[in-house]
């Protein structure tokens, strides 16, 4: 049987044994997962969702910021072709989506996507979007660092009052995902 990870002060339980603190998308997409031991590996936590912003969350909580994963989406263009992704890259840097993703995604230009309109289409809320259930047809796009052992990925739930936590190794093999070298840039 799989552990369950935990970090900082906070009361880690399995995600699938409290539905309420994930939003409808990341909870069915855990419970179709056809991995029951890397499902049995995602943590959730219940926070103040005036917390739920990286910064905040680990000071308050005395999380360590590499552990922190922030997910970005980022819409790129060529032509009249559109092409959607996620980036999940470690908190400390910040994605790189003016030359990597933009190369990624085969577009001329590249951007973040607006917030009303990621909100809307993922079906998650502003400050809480994960990789877990996006939309089909988004590309996942994970920085290799996830990978490394030890790693941990503390991020977003689907909603702004509560936190996902799970192994990089997890992460990385979340369905669809594509892990990438370099995708998070240095601050």
């Amino acid at each position: 049987m799989s552990v369950l990870p935990t970090l900082g002060d906070l009361a880690w339980e399995p995600a699938l044994d409290r539905p309420e603190l994930l939003a409808d998308a990341v909870l069915q997409a855990l419970r179709s997962w056809a991995d029951p031991e890397a499902v049995a590996q995602v943590a959730v936590t219940e926070i103040d969702p005036d917390h739920a912003d990286t910064a905040t969350l680990n000071d308050v909580h005395g999380l360590p910021p590499e552990a922190s994963a922030n997910c970005v989406v980022v819409a790129g263009r060529r032509g009249d072709v559109e092409r959607v992704a996620a980036c999940v890259v470690p908190a400390t840097t910040f994605a790189d989506v003016n030359t990597r993703v933009r190369k990624l995604l085969d577009a001329r230009k590249a951007s973040f996507m607006a917030t009303d309109r990621a909100t809307t289409e993922s079906g998650m809320e502003y400050g809480g979007i994960t990789p877990v259930g996006l939309p089909k047809g988004w590309r996942v796009l994970v920085d290799a660092r996830f990978v490394e052992p030890g790693a941990l990925a503390l991020m977003g739930s689907g909603l702004r009052r509560s936190k996902l936590l799970m192994p990089g190794t997890v992460l990385c093999v979340l369905p669809g995902v594509e892990v990438v070298d370099g995708l998070g840039v240095a601050r």
